[in-house]
């Protein structure tokens, strides 16, 4: 006969998980990373420090869990807006991005919250999800006339206009800064006047582009969604 702690149901598993990392977040954005240890993280989330290693072997895992949960609930918040065009699309992202410090952090790689992650979250800077997901959905608005086919790489180009406009700014004097609004407003601008082709679309292709909008971040953020799960499965749910 097997006694001991019964295993904890996988509902409770992922509400713990969760827990543990609203308190990584409040401490990283505190302290900074390299100041967070384990014990600091248990003490906040009222866990065992042993609980902690059920659900991440390291810190960098918690960290990564942490940032993946983030994206998560940016794309669901862009999805909320129901974005018809690329200009709204990557606005909103550049929006919600703004709103999230520990999304701040990766893209402007601040050392004094990311510490020695800093450098190695710098390719993560501002780009928007990538792969097969952003090719179809470029082909769709190429399709119905909303983006150009020309001069091709459309994600270098998108990559550049986001990290231009939203991480330049921090070198400017502070009376010159733009708002958050202001800068979403420059990047939906910037988008559609660089990648747009300037044409005003039939009806029929204008639903098109936005049924296609709305596609692709539902594709992005089952992707996102599917990356923050792995990262949230514990040991007592694989033993």
């Amino acid at each position: 006969m097997v006694t001991g702690r019964p295993p904890l149901d996988p509902v409770r598993q992922i509400e713990r998980a969760h827990r543990i990392l609203d308190a990584v977040s409040e401490l990283v954005l505190r302290w900074g990373y390299d100041k967070t240890t384990i014990d600091d993280i248990a003490k906040r989330a009222g866990v065992a420090k042993g609980t902690i290693y059920l659900h991440w072997k390291t810190r960098d895992d918690i960290f990564a869990a942490l940032l993946r949960r983030e994206r998560v609930l940016m794309l669901a918040e862009v999805r909320e807006q129901e974005p018809a065009t690329p200009g709204e699309l990557f606005g909103g992202y550049a929006r919600a991005l703004l709103r999230r410090p520990l999304l701040q952090a990766v893209l402007s790689g601040d050392s004094e919250v990311l510490g020695k992650l800093a450098r190695q979250k710098r390719r993560a800077r501002g780009t928007p999800p990538v792969g097969s997901v952003f090719a179809s959905y470029v082909t769709e608005l190429v399709k119905h006339g909303a983006m150009r086919e020309d001069p091709g790489d459309h994600l270098v180009v998108l990559s550049a206009i986001l990290n231009g406009l939203l991480i330049l700014p921090d070198g400017l004097p502070e009376e010159l800064k733009p708002s958050d609004d202001r800068l979403a407003e420059l990047v939906a601008d910037t988008v559609e006047r660089t990648l747009g082709t300037g044409r005003t679309l039939p009806p029929a292709a204008a639903d098109a582009v936005a049924r296609a909008t709305l596609d692709f971040l539902d594709a992005a953020e089952d992707v996102a969604r599917d990356r923050l799960a792995v990262s949230l499965c514990s040991k007592e749910a694989s033993s």
